[in-house]
């Protein structure tokens, strides 16, 4: 499957090596304003060399709209883009080429399920097919702002041991961009960014926890039963390379609480003048449908599967190989990864918005 979502639709298509990566958007309303510089400003806060923390691998990561959108605005019409490779290096995945088997990457599966596969990174299984959802994601959050005035954010809360501990309602969320980790908290973000490069200096690669936060949702978006809004956003995280980890609201650390404490009481709120729970364990879903309060939700990635040093490995067949220390990755992908989390979420959200 290639596609994603049903009203508001994104295929994409592309590999990490090949000439270019891109997509399509199908099902956005005609009227939306939209210039390049929307989607830049998201692929700029995803691409690769952006700063100390991540890889060298060197891509502007330009955007190309190719249809869809006229004089700034779209047309109704399947938005076309393009993103094209300008730092490949093939000749560095020479050994995986020739049958070594990565741990902790698709090659062992991919190359059972297909047989003939695309070796240079990984191929379409590499992260970079990211590009194209980042860039359909800030299509979808153009959606959600100016026709439902939905926000979505997202930030670094955890990198290894290292936990952000300051309660969400006292975090500056404008500090998000203030330094390399995307961490609201300063204090926070310098010992992450210290623990990043510890990982890179001792050869290895350190994971971690995005957190993520939508508002201005209405009541009443998903289903109660097999579209559930959170089945929805937890197969969209899920679906993001290297996560292995979804929860919304108190999440696992529900399990440790008594249900009259998990539970959300409801007030009158004279200033909206209705119902609303008066506190928020549940993460803005209940039954699987918005409660109107902010949707809360964390995501968890494992470190990256490429080590900067030789390793030991075997071939499909069996036989011994060594994997050359080659190829340019993050020694953590937390930093890069946050606008993928929001694309994916607005993209989420722009579906069932327009399902509602």
């Amino acid at each position: 499957m290639n596609t994603f979502g049903t009203r508001f639709r994104l295929t994409t298509f592309g590999e990490s090596h090949g000439a270019a990566v891109g997509g399509v958007v199908d099902g956005c309303p005609a009227g939306l304003t939209l210039e390049v510089a929307d989607i830049q400003a998201w692929l700029d806060r995803r691409r690769p060399g952006q700063s100390h923390l991540t890889t060298p691998r060197q891509e502007a990561d330009r955007v190309e709209i190719l249809s869809g959108v006229y004089e700034g605005r779209t047309l109704g019409t399947p938005i076309g883009f393009l993103v094209r490779n300008e730092d490949q290096r093939p000749q560095d995945y020479a050994a995986i080429e020739a049958g070594g088997l990565r741990p902790g990457h698709a090659d062992f599966t991919w190359r059972a399920k297909y047989g003939h596969v695309d070796a240079r990174g990984g191929g379409r299984s590499s992260a970079r097919e990211t590009v194209a959802r980042v860039a359909g994601g800030a299509i979808a959050a153009a959606l959600l702002r100016q026709h439902a005035g939905i926000e979505v954010r997202a930030w670094v809360s955890s990198i290894g041991e290292i936990d952000l501990t300051l309660p969400e309602d006292q975090l500056d969320l404008s500090l998000i961009e203030s330094t390399p980790v995307r961490c609201p908290d300063p204090a926070t973000a310098a010992r992450m960014m210290a623990r990043i490069e510890a990982a890179r200096a001792a050869q290895d690669t350190v994971g971690g926890i995005i957190t993520g936060w939508a508002t201005g949702l209405p009541v009443g978006l998903g289903e109660p039963v097999f579209g559930k809004l959170p089945a929805l956003l937890g197969a969209a995280m899920l679906g993001i390379n290297a996560v292995k980890g979804f929860e919304i609201g108190d999440g696992f650390a529900a399990t440790r609480l008594p249900g009259s404490a998990h539970n959300d009481p409801y007030v009158f709120d004279e200033a909206l003048g209705r119902v609303r729970p008066a506190t928020n364990h549940a993460g803005g879903v209940l039954g699987g449908i918005s409660s109107g309060e902010p949707v809360r939700w964390r995501v968890a990635f494992k470190p990256v599967a490429t080590l900067p040093r030789a390793t030991d490995t075997l071939t499909a067949h069996g036989d011994p190989a060594v994997l050359p220390a080659k190829g340019r990755h993050d020694p953590c992908v937390l930093p890069r990864a946050v606008p993928i989390v929001e694309a994916m979420a607005a993209l989420v959200l722009a579906d069932l918005w327009l399902l509602r």
